[in-house]
């Protein structure tokens, strides 16, 4: 398989999604308020997104691999971008929380096979193209405050990023179908991969497995919830305006880009298992400073700081991952969406429901929270990533 049309299109994929996922807490007080959603129902939606983003890991972590990938990673783009119209033609919530778990079930399968895919094309270099690709993700999350602020200017209406950003998603989508094609053509007559239906059973049973999981867990909870709660805490609780709030959250983003293109070069220098717990300690400070220094400087320093240290620890967690069980490379990536989802439910329900009985300054300790479970998840399973590698 050329590797090449591949990573373009990985790539590719990736930063539209990053786009996509921090997208729905950028419009989030502009969707709420067109579609009367309280509260609760607010995180709701996040939850429900989560949900879809659970039952694509588990349908993509046992049966991608009986299906030709690059038409499988065509046919959900187009899938993910005809939901996307659909949503943003919707004008009641209750169908709006529908559609959200099928775009998550769509996005977490293009998840599974990127992570697949780049883990096999680059055994060599894991480390690095994991942390490029998961890189990609993060430049999509940062550009997107910027991308809906440049829309804004045009007509200030929340279902245009989203219509634009599903065109763009087609696009790549035909390019998908024509470099799925051409690889077709080449390969024509050269013995197929087996195709097999892989199993989560033997994998979560591993202690190694089961910390990797809480990790994902504490990861999904900080950063999504963060991602999904912070421009209205930061708009309606603290009393920013709306560009102020896109702006210091694009802080955070900005961060993870940088920490997710740097951290390959600081394995030169640190063991795999001190650079988690650095980047999950730098993480825990920055969601606190986030909390406790109200202020726009100390705000934007506190999500600047929580992106250093969250960016790195993906990519690194899953890599790591894959060089102990790189055959089961599927149903890793599914067990870190899956905890990845369970965490964004939990922190961004919880923290809905709590807004609704308390200021939303109050419900946001959420984040926090998850900030301890995080450091204490990754502490676990650097332990156990030390032991592996001796």
């Amino acid at each position: 398989m050329s590797r090449r049309p591949v990573t373009i299109v990985i790539f590719s994929g990736f930063f539209l999604l990053g786009m996509l996922f921090i997208l729905w807490g950028i419009l989030l007080p502009d969707i709420a308020t067109d579609l009367k959603m309280s509260e609760l129902v607010s995180g709701a939606f996040f939850s429900l997104f989560s949900i879809g983003m659970m039952l694509g890991a588990v349908l993509g972590g046992k049966y991608v691999s009986r299906f030709e990938h690059m038409p499988l990673l065509a046919a959900l783009l187009s899938i993910n971008a005809s939901l996307l119209w659909l949503i943003s033609l919707l004008t009641m919530w209750q169908w709006v929380l529908f559609v959200a778990v099928l775009i998550g079930i769509a996005s977490s399968t293009i998840f599974t096979l990127g992570h697949t895919l780049i883990a096999r094309l680059y055994e060599a270099k894991r480390f690095t193209m994991m942390g490029l690709m998961d890189f990609m993700f993060s430049l999509g999350t940062f550009a997107a405050s910027f991308f809906v602020s440049l829309l804004y200017l045009a007509a200030e209406n929340w279902r245009l990023p989203i219509q634009v950003l599903g065109g763009i998603m087609v696009c790549l989508s035909a390019y998908t179908y024509l470099a799925a094609r051409s690889q077709a053509k080449m390969l024509k007559g050269q013995p197929k991969a087996e195709r097999k239906t892989l199993s989560f059973n033997a994998v979560i049973k591993q202690p190694i497995f089961i910390f990797m999981a809480l990790l994902s867990f504490g990861y999904g909870s900080v950063e999504f919830g963060n991602a999904n709660w912070f421009v209205s805490y930061a708009q309606n609780g603290i009393g920013f305006t709306g560009e102020q709030s896109r702006n210091l959250l694009a802080c955070f983003t900005a961060g993870m880009v940088v920490s997710r293109l740097v951290f390959p070069f600081l394995l030169r220098f640190v063991s795999v298992h001190r650079l988690m717990v650095i980047m999950a300690t730098a993480s825990l400070c920055g969601v606190f400073a986030i909390k406790l220094v109200p202020s726009l400087y100390g705000i934007g320093a506190g999500n600047l700081l929580l992106g250093l240290g969250l960016g790195g620890l993906f990519p690194l967690m899953l890599s790591a991952a894959m060089n102990i069980d790189s055959n089961n490379g599927p149903v890793l990536s599914g067990i870190c969406i899956i905890g990845n989802s369970t965490g964004v439910q939990v922190a961004s329900f919880s923290t809905g429901v709590w807004a609704n009985y308390a200021p939303l300054t109050t419900a946001f300790w959420v984040i926090p929270m998850g900030g301890c479970i995080l450091w204490l998840a990754t502490w676990g399973y650097s332990r156990l990533v030390k032991q592996q590698h001796g």
